[in-house]
């Protein structure tokens, strides 16, 4: 299962839908869309940015829950790290965050860490990291 944070608000319905008017018209707290295949709910909530609490409340029964988004909550990181993108990872070694992740995936053949670093030109780097998250993963307690 996976938890996406954003920094804007989320637009996953069409103004004027019926979900949408019972949402935003009558103000309802929560909103769940049922059809044969599929489940959406919309709630009204603050800005919840704990990523531990948020699984706990809507991720029951996972066997691991992927975040992204969450680069300030204390939890297990995997950076992807592409040249192209940006200059630098988010990853520093002098950090005092340094010590939560678990590799950095990337295509510079240069970066070095502290942490494990996995090249995508790598013939297994995706079997390793899956390993890796489960080993160094957080329990959280039901």
């Amino acid at each position: 299962m996976t938890i996406k944070h954003g920094h804007h608000p989320a637009d996953a319905d069409r103004k004027g839908s019926d979900t949408w008017r019972h949402f935003h018209e009558g103000r309802a707290e929560r909103v769940l869309i049922a059809s044969p295949d599929l489940r959406v709910l919309f709630e009204r909530s603050p800005d919840d940015y704990d990523p531990i609490a948020l699984a706990q409340q809507y991720m029951q029964g996972a066997d691991i829950v992927l975040t992204e988004g969450y680069k300030a909550a204390p939890l297990p990181k995997i950076e992807v790290f592409r040249k192209a993108l940006a200059d630098t990872p988010i990853y520093h070694e002098a950090s005092p965050e340094a010590g939560q992740w678990i590799a950095v995936v990337t295509d510079d053949a240069a970066f070095r860490a502290a942490c494990t670093v996995l090249h995508f030109n790598d013939t297994i780097w995706l079997q390793l990291l899956a390993n890796l998250a489960w080993e160094r993963s957080l329990i959280l307690d039901q």
